[in-house]
């Protein structure tokens, strides 16, 4: 029996990490696309049959990509991460959830200057059912007959985060059923040996004993995918920036290779032809990691000039703090008012002209801000593109709201405060507790979750259940991303278009000096 042994190298969420960088303080980092470049040339030498996909999140995430969006360089150079993936001669890619944050233009031209091919069978054009970018799948001859299918699906929850505007005449359709009705066309049409589905998407039960490892709704769909769709050989992940390998779900292997380029994913089937038909004989997975690896100086010599651009940019200087804006302890930040904080709500609030704001500290690295602040340093603290949204919400979604925010802490019984592990697996999510100005509260982690909102004023005076505030808000916690459902569907009264880090940027350049402050607005309490 004729047999060969076909890997599969996935990366996913890679979020804008070429260079081994963290961009915060321009120390060295165990990530990116260029250490990723040695380990693929490596696989590629060992084996030749070989296929490299990306699952998703690729354009966005440091401000080596925010840079190259918002400057002018964008109208005569080709998107960089675009330009490593065609030089490592990637197979596909897939769409994920953060490729439509800069809008249609900017992901569309990316998609024109690949040379490989972006798959999303789920995501299809409002006006007639088929898929909007044109191709729900790849096939890959090798000169053996061995055919493999690659099918691209992507989560559908982009609508509850996304601005209506970067998503205009799209329909996500659950992937589920998106590939209950290709995987049978792949095996039956067009005769494929393997079928993999590369899925930006995550896990939404413990792969093992099945329970719910978060609330079901259709942003992961992983567990079901491989209980549900027969015919799947392995099934690529991502979106949870996970690291899972090793795995068989119902006899799906499953990958999922943590984000930033920290991992390449590997797949190895054997496969074995019988009568003219390749079957798998056995297969598996394991992560390579990148620390330790050389990175590929002719890759990061291929997108130099962004790199350049970008140093020079986040080295501008934009203002002077006086007063202390620095984090030196991120949960000791969330358990009462940092000058930080509520120097970011200030400014959301100046920029919407209300007097409520919320915002949170999105993670554990966020240096604060020195005396001298650079674009460095508003990138190192405001790390995503959003938008902001003033929405008008009751007094009963604002103490919904904070009870969420506060469902952050364990309940404490003594000892040391503790963060519920509903913000940390499958992936961190600090930025999911939110911190709010322009009212005063007082959270009791001693109690149980849902009564934990022991104090709540709006000008000296308790909320009112019925009355109603005008809030704002990221783009994102107004769709409702975080489990802030109570915000969905509510009147939104303005929307301010430019990212919160230029609305900063721009806020400390027009003052010149700003004074650190803290008015004490809130705390956590425990008794």
């Amino acid at each position: 029996m004729e047999k060969v042994k076909l890997v599969i190298l996935q990366t996913s969420d890679v979020h804008g990490h070429i260079f081994p960088i963290y961009y915060g303080t321009n120390g060295y980092a165990d990530v990116g696309l260029g250490k990723i470049s040695t380990l693929v040339q490596a696989e590629r030498k060992k084996n030749n049959y070989t296929l490299l996909i990306d699952n998703g999140d690729l354009i966005q995430g440091t401000p080596l990509t925010y840079q190259y969006v918002r400057s002018d360089s964008r109208n005569n150079l080709p998107n960089p991460m675009v330009v490593v993936l065609n030089e490592l001669q990637y197979d596909a890619g897939v769409l994920g959830n953060h490729e439509f944050n800069y809008g249609m233009e900017v992901l569309e031209a990316a998609i024109s200057q690949a040379r490989y091919p972006w798959l999303s069978a789920n995501i299809v054009s409002s006006a007639d059912g088929t898929p909007y970018f044109g191709k729900p799948y790849m096939v890959k001859r090798y000169s053996n007959g061995l055919k493999v299918a690659v099918l691209g699906l992507t989560t559908p929850y982009i609508p509850y985060w996304e601005k209506p505007e970067h998503i205009q005449g799209l329909t996500f359709d659950d992937p589920v059923e998106t590939a209950k009705k290709w995987v049978p066309f792949l095996k039956e049409k067009k005769q494929a040996d393997v079928i993999i589905i590369s899925y930006h998407g995550g896990f939404e039960r413990d792969l093992d004993t099945g329970e719910p490892i978060e609330k079901i709704t259709r942003e992961n769909q992983g567990y079901r995918l491989c209980h549900e769709v027969e015919g799947i050989d392995v099934l690529l992940t991502g979106h949870q920036h996970r690291q899972i390998a090793g795995k068989k779900v119902n006899g799906v292997i499953v990958l999922q290779p943590g984000s930033s380029g920290s991992f390449l994913g590997k797949a190895e089937l054997e496969l074995g032809k019988r009568d003219g038909k390749w079957t798998v004989i056995h297969k598996d997975s394991q992560l390579l990691p990148v620390v330790g690896v050389p990175e590929d100086g002719t890759i990061l010599e291929k997108v130099k000039i962004y790199e350049e651009i970008t140093q020079q940019w986040l080295d501008q200087p934009i203002g002077i703090i006086e007063g202390d804006m620095r984090v030196k302890d991120a949960l000791e930040i969330r358990l009462g008012d940092h000058p930080l904080i509520e120097f970011i709500n200030k400014v959301q609030m100046d920029a919407a002209g209300v007097d409520i704001s919320a915002t949170a500290l999105f993670d554990n690295e966020s240096p604060g801000f020195p005396e001298n602040v650079t674009m460095r340093d508003v990138v190192s603290n405001y790390i995503y593109p959003n938008t902001l949204k003033v929405v008008r919400i009751t007094g009963k979604d604002m103490k919904d709201a904070l009870e969420r925010s506060a469902s952050y802490f364990k309940q404490y019984k003594g000892g040391k405060i503790e963060v519920n592990p509903t913000f940390t697996i499958p992936k961190p999510q600090h930025y999911n507790y939110d911190m709010w100005e322009g009212i005063e509260y007082t959270i009791n982690i001693s109690k149980p979750e849902g009564e934990r909102i022991v104090k709540l004023l709006y000008k000296g005076a308790p909320v009112k259940p019925d009355a109603h505030y005008d809030v704002v808000m990221s783009n994102y916690r107004a769709g409702g991303g975080g489990q802030y459902f109570m915000f969905q569907g509510k009147p939104v009264i303005k929307e301010i278009t430019t990212d919160v880090s230029e609305l900063i940027a721009n806020y400390l350049l027009e003052r010149k000096k700003v004074k650190a402050t803290v008015n004490h607005n809130w705390k956590v309490i425990y008794d």
